[in-house]
């Protein structure tokens, strides 16, 4: 192929002017593995080349995935999708060749024009129905089902790109230990086991594309794709916006377990009874013709709500762990189309679910500390690590650490369950399944243990930092970070980055450095005004308390943004003290000595609400978006609108035999599949539903 000139850097900025004898004539986009052209025929019929990126083309791995493609799109080739004109794989640059077809993906669409009416999206369901059922027929699982591979034609949708397709019958598989896929598009079966994927993962994968359609994000949307993964696999899907008649069919879609979905001849059926016959309008309202046609105006986007996120106590237990959990040795993600918040869902625990509490561990020990699991909730008191039942808070294992206090929740990381003791400095991993433990690590005299995803963070008293493989206790890298002394990392939920802090003698300034916690490479350093603590991460910002270090006290906000090196500051109304605070979305709360709750929005610069809970000390608030909880001192768990900042409803005291007692920690709750789990001095750890706090 001759080589066409374009102007631009990189290597694609030579590009072929040839693909076998097809002539081409533009640019129609550009994805992760190729380049998509529009080129003609000797006739002068239309076509889409796809030309591999130079660096694949030398991949015989990819060159294999790559006819895999060709002849999955040619058994498929049909009315729902684009028809293979020619393909050469063995090329010096491997080519298709397919007809183009005018029309902006659905991910185009949506994003210029909103959401699809109802007749629109009901057109659509039936379309892609229709595809997969024509996609299925012929033995291919599409696996990549989403927005920007659906083309949205004049006589219907037509899905595209067959990169990451099987075929039933191909001997050719994913590259091993990865996962490939748009995370809000995937089924959790291609989390949890990636290698039995099956025809019900590109249901899963329609349910959240007619979500997209009709509301301008997925069912699960996150910053993180790890949190998002998460969401997939555990929580249940926000259907908001989606039209009535429409909305029992899309759940049905989403449902956790393959066999749950309908196949896609079910699906038809039920939309024909749903409607008598599909509204013929045009998906779109001007019509596209690839790179030769201005694209439509685009219509005012209605007001977005706050963006979805993870609790923190749903972060180590979970976000790692559903990807541990495949087996994945690496794992290739990629990102989201478009860049849509999301709603927070209603919680919905299982129908089967009902409030319990259990006494795992005997005698005296304080309150137990727990995290939620892939299935489980993991829980340590004192001298013992315990994994329950999360539905009826039966115990599954019980490992006894003899002598020494475990002194943190157990933390779920490369997939086993690490427990750190105090008095000896050692960090245990253990098997999730049975409890025993899988390898043990000595921690630095002084030294501070942190988790970011799949590593373990030690931190000796001199400063040196060190990444440890949370599946196997091997040390992945040793560093120091310069400026910090012995300040322990921090890492947060919706960020794939741990942060060091350190203030200046005198308080004027706080250094804060970002590693990554995979390799221990510095990806940022800046210096800031004032005393600063991290308290959470997300949406490509920092968030930091401030306050006065002489007396200790939290005085405002503050929002750093490393991409544009920017800060946000927002002071409280009044000073704090003892201040305990977590973040979601742009919403920061508080729970200050004394029991003054309260959140603060930095995207409104604003204090939205303040509440005196009436409780000397309580744990760290956590946040499902609809509600704030807290653990009090006497075992009670409070529940507060995360709106209004109402007091909605608490649970009984559970003080035991230890009520002349104070303690020094209180764990905080864990929020999960609409359930929330407590403990409380007595040694009880208890579950109640999450929608209703006022039954409590």
């Amino acid at each position: 192929m001759a080589p066409q000139r374009r102007a631009g850097a990189g290597a694609e900025a030579e590009l072929p002017e040839y693909a076998g004898h097809y002539r081409l004539e533009s640019l129609l986009g550009s994805g992760g593995m190729g380049m998509v052209h529009l080129a003609r025929s000797t006739s002068g019929l239309k076509l889409a080349v796809k030309v591999v990126h130079a660096e694949f083309a030398r991949d015989r791995e990819f060159r294999g995935r790559f006819r895999q493609e060709v002849a999955a799109a040619r058994r498929v080739s049909g009315a729902f999708t684009a028809p293979v004109v020619d393909a050469d794989p063995e090329a010096e640059r491997p080519w298709m060749a397919t007809l183009f077809i005018p029309g902006p993906t659905l991910a185009e669409q949506v994003k210029r024009n909103g959401p699809m009416t109802p007749a629109q999206l009901r057109r659509l369901m039936a379309g892609l129905a229709e595809a997969l059922r024509d996609i299925h027929r012929v033995g291919v699982v599409h696996r990549d089902l989403k927005p920007s591979n659906v083309l949205l034609a004049e006589d219907g949708p037509k899905v595209i790109d067959f990169g990451i397709s099987r075929p039933s019958d191909s001997e050719l598989r994913t590259e091993t230990g990865k996962l490939i896929g748009t995370p809000p598009f995937m089924a959790p079966e291609q989390f949890r086991r990636p290698r039995e994927v099956g025809p019900a993962a590109d249901v899963f994968a329609l349910g959240s594309v007619v979500v997209h359609a009709a509301t301008g994000r997925g069912p699960f949307d996150s910053d993180s794709p790890y949190v998002v993964a998460y969401q997939v696999v555990h929580d249940e899907p926000d259907l908001t916006g989606i039209p009535q008649e429409l909305a029992p069919l899309v759940l049905r879609c989403l449902a956790k377990e393959p066999e749950d979905r309908p196949t896609p001849d079910e699906l038809m059926r039920e939309l024909r009874s749903v409607a008598a016959s599909y509204d013929t309008q045009a998906f779109i309202p001007a019509q596209r013709t690839g790179a030769e046609a201005a694209p439509p105006p685009s219509p005012r986007q209605p007001r977005r709500p706050p963006r979805k996120r993870l609790t923190r106590g749903a972060l180590v237990a979970g976000a790692a762990l559903v990807l541990a959990a495949s087996g994945a040795a690496s794992v290739h993600l990629a990102g989201p189309d478009g860049d849509p918040p999301a709603k927070t869902p209603a919680p919905a625990p299982s129908a089967a679910f009902g409030a319990w509490e259990a006494k795992p561990a005997s005698g005296e020990g304080g309150m137990p500390h727990c995290s939620r699991g892939t299935d489980e909730l993991l829980c340590a008191r004192r001298d013992a690590v315990f994994a329950l039942d999360p539905t009826d808070g039966g115990l599954r294992w019980r490992h006894t650490t003899s002598d020494r206090t475990v002194s943190r929740p157990p933390v779920v990381s490369g997939g086993t369950v690490q427990t750190s003791t105090a008095e000896d400095g050692l960090v245990e991993g253990l098997d999730p399944a049975s409890g025993t433990p899988v390898w043990r690590r000595d921690v630095p005299e002084g030294g501070a243990v942190r988790y970011a995803g799949d590593t373990l963070l030690l931190t000796g008293a001199d400063g040196t930092v060190t990444g440890v493989d949370g599946s196997s206790g091997a040390t992945k890298w040793n560093r120091s970070l310069p400026g910090h002394g012995g300040t322990p990392l921090a890492s947060f939920a919706a960020d794939p980055l741990a942060y060091a802090t350190s203030t200046s003698p005198d308080g004027t300034h706080t250094r804060l450095t970002a590693v990554d916690p995979d390799t221990g490479a510095l990806r940022w350093d800046v210096r800031l005004e004032g005393a600063l603590q991290a308290v959470g991460a997300g949406g490509g910002s920092v968030f930091l308390l401030s306050g006065d270090p002489r007396d200790g006290t939290t005085t405002g906000l503050v929002r750093y943004s490393p991409r544009s090196g920017t800060s946000l500051r927002v002071p409280l109304p009044v000073p704090r003290h003892d201040v305990r605070a977590t973040v979601r979305g742009n919403v920061v709360h508080l729970l200050a000595q004394g029991g003054s709750l309260e959140a603060v929005d930095l995207e409104a610069r604003k204090r939205v609400w303040h509440l005196e809970t009436g409780i000397s000390h309580g744990s760290a608030p956590v946040s499902d978006g609809r509600h704030v909880y807290v653990t009090a001192p006497d075992g009670r768990l409070l529940a507060v609108d995360a709106r209004s900042g109402r007091l909605l409803g608490q649970t009984a005291p559970r003080l035991g035999a230890a009520a002349d007692r104070v303690v020094a920690s209180l764990p905080e709750p864990v929020v999960a599949e609409g359930r929330v789990y407590a403990s409380a001095p007595d040694g009880t750890v208890f579950a109640v539903d999450g929608r209703e706090p006022a039954d409590w």
